[in-house]
């Protein structure tokens, strides 16, 4: 007759996961691809949800030069929900009619992310696209959902 044997072990938590590095990928969305440092939580899943793959990088690039977003509908993460809390009881964000802005506290902390060289390939994709996702775009998508 066979034992088994088990032993308990922590398991590491994947990066996209990790609050920290969430709260800093949401705050660099919004320093350096919403207008007025401010968006909403619909969009700011849609930067979420386009941040973890290249092929929706480049789908979201092609979409802010026609004017027009070709995703149907776009991932939604509890995770960043979580992150976005963190973020404003930490003073990083500030809640909006809109959605969520980016304080004054928060746009320090993306100035050291940005001169420490973190973060540099969302860095590098969110200062190309800028603000040319715009809330209307984002608003036409989610009015055919319904």
């Amino acid at each position: 007759m066979f034992s088994f044997e088990f032993t308990i072990r922590p398991s590491s938590v994947l990066p996209d996961h990790r609050p920290l590095y969430k709260i800093t990928q949401v705050l660099l969305v919004l320093n350096l691809a919403s207008r007025g440092k401010q968006s909403s939580l619909i969009r700011l899943q849609l930067f979420n949800w386009v941040l973890k793959d290249s092929e929706r990088q480049q789908k979201l690039l092609t979409a802010s030069k026609e004017h027009q977003i070709s995703f149907p509908a776009w991932g939604v993460d509890p995770v960043l929900n979580k992150a976005l809390a963190f973020a404003k009881a930490d003073g990083l964000i500030l809640p909006v009619a809109q959605g969520f802005k980016l304080s004054l506290l928060g746009q320090q902390f993306c100035a050291r992310v940005i001169k420490n060289g973190l973060f540099e390939e969302d860095r590098a994709f969110l200062e190309t696209i800028g603000i040319s996702v715009t809330q209307k775009m984002v608003d036409e998508i989610v009015n055919r959902w319904g």
